[in-house]
């Protein structure tokens, strides 16, 4: 049977839009056409190969549609439209959505909204019993957190202390000039509702009032964001840096009024360390013993025999990889994306979440925001790809699990989220998984916390003990990463202030959660002392640092958020080495992301 080819834009312009949740089509090349192409039932497969046979490229796959986003040259059209496993073929062109909500500016049912994410992973069902995240704190190391409107709800972020090159700069203290951290906080925690003690919703039907589609929901709305800033404007942060950040959270994880249950790590180096050895594996192999549940990015780097990114590579941490919904609420059409490390048969991915063009929050005139233009949807929010959002779905789910077993250890949170995945047996180019490789790429499958909604209690868990040692070296850990003033890059064993590094001392202090006295770490200062009215007291930092040159004010130009943009985010000088977008990495640590659309 001859394929119909329709000329006219119309419905195959639509069902992209459905399946990206508002994602603006590419504009077609000279000689190239982009295409919707449904596929005759029962022969996806089938159609996929005969479009790669004439050269055409898979951009994406739509199981909602039983089709295919492709590139294929003109000269080629003609003769992909006569296959009988093609049922028509459209063009991809922009077409609004009927289905689009005006006051968010996509389509919640899309799989790529929060709303769909919510219900794909289990955790409406979770609110619907009463559990929100209340009561749990999320410690993000990130590039900061703005407070835009999602995030700015009294008492939604707390301030740690801003351990980024931005120290310096008192107006871009602990706030997110990159777009990373902020994104990352609105998936776990983001909330429109006006307060977590609103009770009724006449659209909800009984419902918890977060099911309300018209508002922006994160994972675990009612949970609390605990803001420790690592990474600059640009994105640029040394290992160094991270651990500094996760040592200071184990030791304030009890402080009065907080409950740091959970570290977010949507990062990660290119590192190949013996876990046993790693220094940034080791800080966050303590917070796990201190009872701190540590969800570490798999990365980016696609789906060959590589390790996992550090420091999602220990065996102890819970290691996310990120899945493609592909348009529909069920997982078992649910894909593992190319760019998602499944790591090595020694040590795979725990589990995976969606993390295909999450919506959240953007930072408006952010370097995402200015650099990155493709993924912007309404005026609020941007779509980004890659472990790092199945990273922060994930920490939303353990925060929700929390809220009902507050006594529960790591161990057991692990355990849960791993024994009730639901499986994922397909891959993109790869088909569908032999049984034993299912685990490799895919772990125990799509993390879901629906049966949590009715347990009385968690089973009893203690998983294999790691016997980490923490003595290798940082440039070790660093990878190919390397930050830079401009003049000289930080390698060696040093930190950013040129303190040496010990491993055997720092090893002896990790374990004793001990690394910091007041606002120093490894004899230099890096913050203030105490709280104080709610956030942490940073200091301004003077010290010299590993050039020999000296962090100060005088080195940055203005930069300023009123509230709604950032102005001035440039260095006065050189700006820090490779703070440019690359696709899945930039300066420093990678923030691990496979693109912003």
């Amino acid at each position: 049977m001859r394929a119909r080819t329709i000329l006219a834009a119309g419905i195959g312009s639509a069902l992209l839009i459905a399946g990206l949740g508002g994602q603006t089509a590419a504009i077609p090349h000279a000689g190239v056409r982009h295409v919707i192409v449904v596929a005759t039932e029962g022969r996806l497969g089938t159609a996929e190969l005969q479009a790669r046979h004439l050269g055409g490229h898979v951009n994406r796959t739509f199981g909602s549609i039983n089709g295919f986003a492709l590139t294929i040259g003109d000269d080629r059209l003609g003769a992909l439209s006569m296959s009988d496993a093609i049922r028509a073929i459209t063009p991809d062109s922009s077409m609004q959505s009927m289905s689009i909500d005006p006051t968010l500016g996509y389509d919640p049912a899309s799989t790529t909204s929060l709303s769909a994410i919510s219900r794909i992973t289990g955790a409406q069902t979770m609110w619907n019993a009463g559990y929100t995240g209340k009561g749990v704190d999320v410690a993000l190391i990130d590039t900061g957190v703005s407070t835009v409107s999602g995030l700015n709800r009294t008492g939604k972020v707390v301030n740690g202390p801003d351990l980024s090159f931005d120290n310096m700069e008192t107006t871009l203290r602990s706030k997110d000039g990159f777009g990373h951290g902020t994104h990352m906080a609105g998936i776990i925690a983001g909330s429109d509702a006006a307060s977590a003690a609103l009770t009724s919703c006449a659209t909800c039907l009984g419902k918890s009032t977060y099911t309300d589609t018209t508002k922006f929901e994160g994972i675990a709305p009612d949970s609390r964001i605990i803001n420790v800033k690592v990474g600059a404007y640009d994105g640029a942060a040394d290992v160094s840096q991270v651990i500094a950040g996760i040592d200071w959270v184990v030791q304030h994880r009890k402080d009065a009024g907080f409950n740091i249950r959970v570290i977010n790590l949507s990062f990660g180096t290119d590192a190949t360390p013996a876990a046993a050895l790693d220094p940034l594996v080791y800080a966050a192999e303590t917070a796990w013993r201190n009872g701190i549940v540590v969800v570490a990015a798999a990365g980016n780097d696609g789906l060959g025999t590589r390790t996992l990114a550090d420091p999602a590579l220990s065996p102890m941490l819970l290691a996310v990889g990120a899945s493609n919904p592909r348009g529909t609420l069920a997982v078992s059409d649910d894909v593992i994306p190319t760019f998602a490390q499944h790591g090595t048969l020694a040590r795979t991915v725990d589990i995976v979440a969606p993390g295909m063009s999450v919506i959240s929050l953007r930072v408006p005139g952010g370097f995402v925001d200015q650099s990155v233009t493709t993924g912007k949807v309404g005026t609020r929010f941007q779509q980004a790809t890659g472990t790092s959002q199945a990273t922060a779905v994930v920490s939303g789910l353990a925060a929700l699990v929390l809220s009902k077993f507050p006594t529960a250890t790591p161990d057991q949170i692990k355990a849960f989220l791993k024994a009730n995945a639901i499986p994922v047996t397909l891959s993109e180019g790869n088909g569908t998984f032999a049984t034993a490789l299912n685990n490799w790429y895919s772990g125990s499958g799509s993390a879901n916390v629906a049966t949590a909604a009715t347990l009385a209690s968690l089973p009893t868990a203690s998983l294999p003990a790691y016997s980490g040692t923490g003595l290798g070296t940082l440039e070790a850990t660093r990878g190919t990463y390397h930050v830079s003033n401009g003049t000289v890059s930080l390698t060696g064993e040093k930190d950013i202030f040129g303190k040496a590094w010990v491993p055997a001392t720092m090893a002896i202090s990790t374990t004793a959660c001990a690394t910091w006295t007041g606002g120093i770490w490894n004899g230099a200062r890096w913050s203030g002392d105490t709280w104080s009215s709610g956030a942490w007291v940073n200091a301004t930092w003077t010290a010299t640092d590993w050039s020999g040159a000296r962090w100060s004010g005088a080195r940055w130009s203005a930069m300023v958020w009123d509230g709604a943009r950032w102005s001035g985010a440039r260095w006065s000088g050189a700006r820090w080495s490779a703070g440019t977008w690359s696709g899945a990495r930039w300066s420093g640590a990678r923030w691990s992301d496979n693109g912003w659309s």
